[in-house]
């Protein structure tokens, strides 16, 4: 183990993890607001809502991360979409974690007991007051730990955009190791970064469902 070659390209892993941890967050962002249109869609009764958010469901789910990222970042110049590996890498995989949200969130919604909804349409509420304000916040208890389970995929699963240049914790590991030829200590380096990053996660994920646990 060369301990004076890890000290040294250290701050370089810790830039490396930052662009994780940025690649991430922005692309569960993305995810969630697709996750939470994709589930409504799906349950809606109105045909030209639901079968548009089957297809991006089963086409995402269907197909690799990888090849979706490289038809993004690779093939979207042929059709006019030039994209920065960063901003390429964000949409991709928030456009692949959205469709694994969708099912997620759907499955909470559905796992409300009915006879909530019916209650609160007997109530006066309409729809979109008993999802709102009924249905929604009872779910939510339901999809933190699905939708927990998503981040840390997607995170771990982020190490799939140094394929396509963006400079996080593989792509580093890749460059220090045609350099030094040490590839021991640089995937050694990267797995403890992207430890401490998936602890972070699972440390607030497991927060927020106490509380939730707490106000029940």
């Amino acid at each position: 183990m060369d301990w004076e070659l890890i000290q040294r390209v250290f701050i370089y892993f810790v830039q490396a993890a930052w662009t994780t941890v940025e690649v991430s967050m922005l692309a569960i962002c993305i995810g969630l607001c697709l996750g939470l249109t994709g589930a409504l869609c799906k349950l809606s009764p109105n045909p030209w809502l639901r079968y548009p958010a089957r297809v991006y469901v089963s086409v995402f789910r269907g197909t690799p991360c990888l090849i979706q990222l490289f038809i993004i970042y690779f093939g979207g110049p042929q059709i006019g979409l030039q994209l920065e590996p960063l901003a390429a890498a964000i949409i991709g995989l928030g456009l692949n974690i959205g469709s694994y949200m969708s099912e997620s969130i759907r499955g909470a919604i559905l796992a409300v007991e009915s006879g909530q909804s019916e209650a609160s349409r007997s109530l006066g509420l309409s729809k979109a007051q008993t999802m709102i304000k009924v249905i929604m916040p009872q779910a939510a208890r339901l999809m933190i730990n699905p939708l927990g389970i998503n981040i840390i995929a997607l995170i771990k699963g982020s190490s799939l955009v140094s394929a396509i240049s963006v400079v996080e914790l593989t792509y580093t590991s890749h460059r220090y190791i045609g350099s030094t030829y040490r590839p021991f200590e640089m995937f050694l380096l990267a797995a403890f970064f992207y430890l401490i990053i998936v602890s972070i996660a699972s440390f607030f994920i497991q927060k927020v469902d106490n509380r939730y646990a707490l106000e029940i």
